[in-house]
């Protein structure tokens, strides 16, 4: 695949869905380092006013995570 339309795919995938990086990473088959570079690194160079949209979600996602993994771990243990 033409890593310029990977990059452009995965931009639309996380302005329409806000995928996290691993979700994204699942669906093109590809690792998380490498999405991360597609969006952090790359995107800002083929397309600056998406890369700033793709920015704020990926902020946003770092801002919750904590707690992401507290909901995650708490559904681990109420499973058992």
């Amino acid at each position: 695949m033409n890593i310029k339309k990977r990059i452009i795919d995965e931009t639309q995938i996380i302005l329409k869905n806000g995928y996290t990086i691993r979700e994204i990473a699942n669906l093109f088959n590809v690792s998380k380092s490498t999405v991360h570079k597609d969006l952090r690194d790359r995107l800002k160079y083929i397309d600056k006013d998406k890369y700033i949209l793709v920015d704020e979600i990926l902020k946003y996602h770092t801002k919750i995570r904590h707690i992401r993994g507290g909901l995650s771990t708490k559904l681990k243990y109420s499973k058992e």
